[in-house]
């Protein structure tokens, strides 16, 4: 259920998605609030599960990972048995830094990064491949990433 948020509140949103390393000081600056407001509004959303963690976004080229794909998986049974299978197998390979129960042609589609192709061929071929109701695969290999956002729009 979404949480009730003021246009305070949703401007704290704002600034932290832009900046979560900003002090509460420098905040509280920024919303027109108190340093000790500022804080208690912050641990609120973070107390009910609206802000969820802070991290820092690492550039993938500049780690040496070069091949970015979406992968659509389709299983061999669309039961709670084989999606608990697959989520199950999915949870444990690294690689898969996304993964998405959908609607349509497939049954997932999995965000894979990888150092190269042969590291790519191997990720498929001895780990996605091998999940026993595992029924097809469809690579999409990223060619250029145009837009890429770890913001989310903030509804009024």
């Amino acid at each position: 259920m979404p949480q009730k948020l003021d246009a305070t509140d949703r401007k704290i949103l704002r600034i932290l998605q832009h900046n979560a390393k900003i002090t509460n000081a420098q905040l509280s600056l920024e919303v027109g609030l108190s340093p000790a407001t500022t804080l208690e509004r912050v641990k609120k959303m973070e107390k009910t599960g609206v802000i969820k963690s802070y991290h820092a976004i690492v550039d993938e080229h500049s780690i040496g990972l070069e091949v970015s794909t979406f992968l659509l998986v389709t299983l061999k049974g669309h039961n709670k048995t084989n999606l608990n299978k697959f989520m199950l197998a999915i949870d444990q390979i690294e690689e898969v830094v996304e993964c998405y129960h959908i609607t349509g042609k497939g049954d997932f589609l999995l965000k894979t990064v990888s150092t190269g192709i042969p590291a790519y061929q191997s990720l498929i071929l001895d780990q996605i491949s091998e999940i026993s109701v595992v029924q097809n695969l469809e690579s999409l290999v990223i060619l250029s990433t145009l837009k890429k956002s770890s913001y989310l729009p903030i509804p009024h």
